[in-house]
């Protein structure tokens, strides 16, 4: 492919040379021989400081966003307007435009968006149909796992999973859409069929500022991301901002499909909440089909209906929505059981903020009430650093009221002293009147709440989640909540092994 060919679309100030290019690249440490690197301004960093380095790697074009630089003898050279614009047309057109040869659903919101793409992944694999799925947890092409160092990657990484992905015969891609995706224009150019908004609380404020700018940047996704607007719009009719996106979503001519428990196209009725899973009737276009989902809790009646709604609009039968959403068992760090044959209940879950923590510790209420066990809610958490510090006390006081005792200790601080982020929790947490304690070190602080735990008791370990690391300003550490937990119960003398293969057999 020459440079023109690579340029086509893309919002050229200023273009010399038109070289062969065999690859691309925005980061020149992993620029090789024949490649064009794309040197973007970014949040943290601006890549036109690397140019010279691209260069002496073998880079044999420069696609740059700042004016002030200037041509370098023996390359090409482009000027563009928008570096992430840029980028993302580029990729497309390397790659041979994956995301216009396939039916792309994208899930935006706060709470719910991992979980909503699981289930739509197993709704459309049971309907035989080959997807990718992208997003915070884990990325899947083609039957493989890949880690997911960004909720939504860059354009170049998307583009070339979704090239694999249609390589091996897959038709349908679903995609979790991060706010700062959208505000940063990783998804550019790339046109969504469906688009799902699930919700939204406080959240990013820390990059966003306001709720007003969160908000507009989750609507980027219903308004179209350099494309027209998604063909169906599936939202959430008991959230404020979904009914919001509504009226948007109309006037920009999309077709809108809504879900509520009480409200919306479609609706959950008679919903049967027990400890091995939920039940509802599930009523969509004028049918009642039953529904049964292992994932338990009015939370994931929200996350069944979002993605009944997305697979609804990708034709997907009503019997074969009920059949996926009962095949898909669990999701990493998603109210995710630690079992090892202890008489109460472990749990490790993603919340983090305090939304998500209100919501969490509501349902381990009502599954502590089920099993018919005066049990008590003991909840560890912590708050992450170099983020919103206004969410703090606020998620203290959330986890304080919906539980009996709290560990209070810490989740990643990054940059920040760990004893300045409690002490920000501490004062809501405070102001709940709930029993708790503080604990810095988060495994010491696992292995309190385990210990402190008895018959019909429920251990929430929040915050971290499907996490594998811990980061601090040292760097970051292998870090597992289900490992620690499950360590710390072995070492409690709990079969931990026993266990494993009797949830194993029983699958």
């Amino acid at each position: 492919m020459n440079l023109l060919q690579l340029l086509h679309g893309a919002e050229v100030l200023v273009q010399s040379g038109n070289p062969s290019v065999s690859g691309l690249e925005y980061d020149s440490r992993r620029v090789k021989p024949g490649d064009a690197f794309v040197a973007m301004r970014g949040e943290a960093s601006d890549g036109n400081k690397f140019i010279d380095r691209a260069i002496a790697a073998g880079a044999v074009a420069i696609v740059s966003d700042s004016a002030s630089e200037k041509p370098r003898a023996g390359v090409a050279w482009v000027q563009v307007a928008h570096g992430r614009r840029a980028l993302a047309r580029l990729s497309a057109n390397f790659y041979k435009r994956p995301a216009e040869r396939m039916a792309i659903t994208g899930i935006t919101g706060t709470n719910g968006k991992s979980t909503t793409a699981f289930l739509l992944e197993a709704i459309l694999s049971a309907a035989n149909r080959k997807s990718a799925l992208i997003g915070t947890i884990e990325y899947h092409v083609a039957g493989k796992i890949l880690p997911a160092p960004h909720t939504t990657p860059e354009a170049l990484d998307l583009n070339r999973i979704l090239a694999e992905a249609l390589g091996k015969g897959a038709t349908e891609a679903v995609m979790e859409v991060s706010s700062h995706a959208l505000a940063q224009q990783r998804v550019y150019g790339i046109p969504f069929d469906v688009a799902v908004f699930t919700n939204l609380t406080r959240d990013h404020l820390d990059y966003h500022h306001t709720m007003d700018e969160y908000f507009a940047a989750k609507q980027t996704l219903f308004e179209g991301c350099g494309t027209d607007p998604p063909r169906v719009a599936v939202l959430n009719a008991e959230d404020e901002y979904g009914q919001t996106l509504a009226k948007f979503s109309k006037k920009h001519g999309s077709e809108v499909l809504t879900y509520g428990l009480e409200n919306g196209d479609l609706r959950a009725e008679n919903i049967d909440i027990a400890p091995r899973g939920t039940r509802f009737d599930l009523v969509i276009s004028k049918e009642v089909v039953p529904v049964f989902s292992p994932l338990i809790g009015k939370v994931n009646v929200y996350n069944v209906l979002a993605a009944a709604g997305a697979a609804y609009a990708r034709d997907c039968k009503p019997d074969t929505i009920a059949k996926g959403i009962a095949s898909l068992g669990r999701v990493p760090g998603r109210f995710e059981r630690v079992d090892c044959k202890q008489p109460f209940t472990v749990v490790v879950d993603y919340a983090h903020t305090d939304d998500a923590l209100r919501n969490l510790t509501v349902l381990a209420r009502e599954f502590v009430q089920q099993a018919k066990q005066k049990g008590r809610v003991i909840t560890v958490f912590g708050c992450g650093g170099d983020r919103d510090r206004a969410k703090r006390p606020l998620m203290g006081e959330a986890a304080g009221r919906g539980s009996d005792f709290v560990v209070l200790t810490s989740d990643n601080p990054r940059s920040e002293d760990p004893l300045a982020i409690i002490n920000d929790a501490m004062v809501g947490l405070q102001r709940s009147g709930a029993k708790y304690k503080v604990e810095p070190d988060r495994k010491n602080a696992i292995a309190l709440a385990i210990g402190e735990a008895g018959p019909g008791d429920i251990v929430l370990i929040a915050g971290k989640g499907h996490e594998k690391v811990q980061v601090t300003r040292e760097g970051s550490i292998p870090f597992d909540d289900v490992e620690v937990a499950r360590q710390v119960l072995r070492d409690c003398g709990y079969n931990c092994e026993a266990a494993n293969a009797a949830a194993g057999k029983n699958s």
